[in-house]
């Protein structure tokens, strides 16, 4: 790469580069953590190549005169107000002058960045914008989380950040995963956190949200995306925020009777803990991101199937980075207090047990479990039959410390074999009502598993369609997912 090509990813020539372009005219409006978008693009020159107005509303009342009162101030509802408010006064007041050689914009941004009031910087930005002259507006809004420690750092951030997106709104459009990750650009992931986005507009056509969440996961600039049943993005603080969380973790390729079954019981379950009852939980499904990139390579057409036959069902899908269950639920504790419930299979609970993933923690296992059930933590673990994993089932007086009274040929949370050295802590648990068997199983369900389903639907076995719900064969018939080819007619016979 070449001095010139680097110097042009600087944040002061990215904003020179705008300035100097003479096609782009627009608005800069702020509100908390200074004006420091407008000041990268005053400071780099030039600034009334590409500047119409800067301004900022701190006070309330002139916020509120200005945009209307708001419930919030750092919300998305702010910001999609400030946008559309700034950009009908931009098309108002110049388009008769210039608009038919140049593309309007206005970004904007609400931000309330650390202080005594606010432990986490946070915020949201956004950028409404003509791709060429006299389109239709298109938009990029985002939501940040600042992590430098100091107020000053937080602010510089802002303005990196912002002058990235203002950027890659007029410069990467044909290449999203590169707006995506030019977002860092002079920052990097450990000093901002990009957990939501949403492109709309002409510009954005063939675009879909979903890939470009999946790449702010797999790019590093956070841990995990949220999907409504209906695909769209969602913001994890607003949709966790204050509420219990019961998740299930799997592969879901494709989702089974079982996937169903175990997060409806567990649920049932959930709902009756003392410290749930009566509140509104969030339930979900989750997809981690080294599932996704088992094959080596991210299975773009594979994401997508998983995520539409989740949502097709009725299930808020996450999808993350987190392999370890106690970064989870470690997640989780950045948005709630409440108490978070894990549904898992028997297959998934002996992982958790496995101390080759905790090499890295100084305190190993000990450290990982103190992680993942300190606050109110607690795992439904769905049965097995001992048909299926023989050698997990604990035989008659092998491990009394784990003994159990249901059958010999179901293993349940109760009697599932762990290593020698680590009953006593398995024990600690189940003692301590951190992990319990899940009740109200349908039985026939038990010998069901994705891998088999996955082979039957790729053979052509018809037999794999009384194995999934309903709507899911439909949709994996419909749209030819997972491998699945129309049955070939029979031949006719004379």
């Amino acid at each position: 790469m070449s001095s010139e090509k680097q110097e042009l990813l600087t944040t002061n020539r990215k904003a020179l580069t705008i300035n100097l372009d003479g096609t782009r005219y627009g608005t800069i409006a702020e509100i908390g953590a200074g004006q420091e978008v407008a000041r990268v693009f005053f400071q780099a020159g030039n600034a009334s190549g590409s500047i119409a107005k800067t301004m900022s509303a701190y006070d309330m009342t002139f916020s509120d005169a200005i945009y209307g009162k708001a419930p919030r101030y750092v919300s998305r509802e702010r910001l999609q107000t400030m946008l559309h408010h700034e950009y009908a006064l931009l098309k108002e007041r110049l388009s008769d002058k210039r608009g038919e050689r140049t593309s309007f914009f206005v970004f904007a941004n609400t931000v309330a960045a650390k202080s005594a009031k606010v432990a986490d910087g946070h915020g949201w930005l956004g950028i409404r914008f003509q791709h060429e002259a006299l389109a239709e507006p298109s938009e990029i809004m985002i939501h940040v989380r600042m992590w430098d420690k100091k107020n000053v750092l937080q602010q510089e951030a802002l303005g990196i950040v912002g002058t990235n997106l203002i950027y890659g709104a007029f410069y990467y459009l044909d290449d999203p995963e590169k707006l995506i990750t030019s977002l860092a650009d002079n920052l990097g992931t450990d000093r901002i956190e990009v957990d939501m986005l949403k492109l709309t507009g002409p510009a954005f056509k063939r675009v879909d949200n979903r890939l470009l969440a999946l790449y702010l996961v797999k790019h590093g600039l956070t841990n995990a995306v949220l999907f409504s049943p209906a695909g769209d993005m969602l913001q994890p603080s607003e949709a966790f925020y204050g509420r219990p969380i019961l998740v299930e973790r799997g592969s879901f390729r494709p989702v089974t009777h079982v996937n169903v079954d175990m997060l409806n019981c567990a649920t049932a379950q959930f709902l009756q803990e003392p410290t749930v009852k009566g509140k509104d939980i969030v339930v979900l499904m989750e997809i981690t991101m080294n599932n996704l990139l088992a094959g080596g390579e991210l299975d773009v057409a594979d994401f997508l199937s998983r995520v539409d036959m989740l949502g097709h069902i009725g299930f808020t899908v996450l999808i993350s980075n987190y392999s370890e269950f106690y970064r989870l639920s470690t997640y989780f504790r950045r948005y709630t207090k409440e108490m978070i419930g894990i549904a898992l299979g028997i297959n998934n609970l002996l992982e958790i047990f496995n101390e080759k993933y905790y090499e890295h923690l100084e305190g190993g296992i000990l450290e990982s479990m103190g992680r993942m059930f300190r606050h109110a933590v607690k795992l439904y673990v769905y049965p097995m039959r001992a048909a299926a994993s023989a050698k997990l089932i604990t035989s008659g007086t092998a491990n009394q410390d784990c003994a159990d009274t249901a059958p010999a040929e179901l293993i349940t949370a109760k009697n599932v074999h762990v290593a020698h050295h680590l009953r006593f802590l398995y024990r600690h648990l189940l003692e301590n009502n951190n992990l319990d068997s899940i009740s109200g199983y349908n039985e026939d369900y038990l010998t069901i598993f994705s891998r088999d389903v996955l082979k039957m639907i790729k053979a052509g076995d018809p037999a794999w369609e009384n194995l999934v719900p309903a709507k899911v064969a439909a949709v994996i018939k419909s749209r030819h997912l997972l491998g699945y080819a129309e049955p070939k007619p029979a031949a006719a016979t004379s």
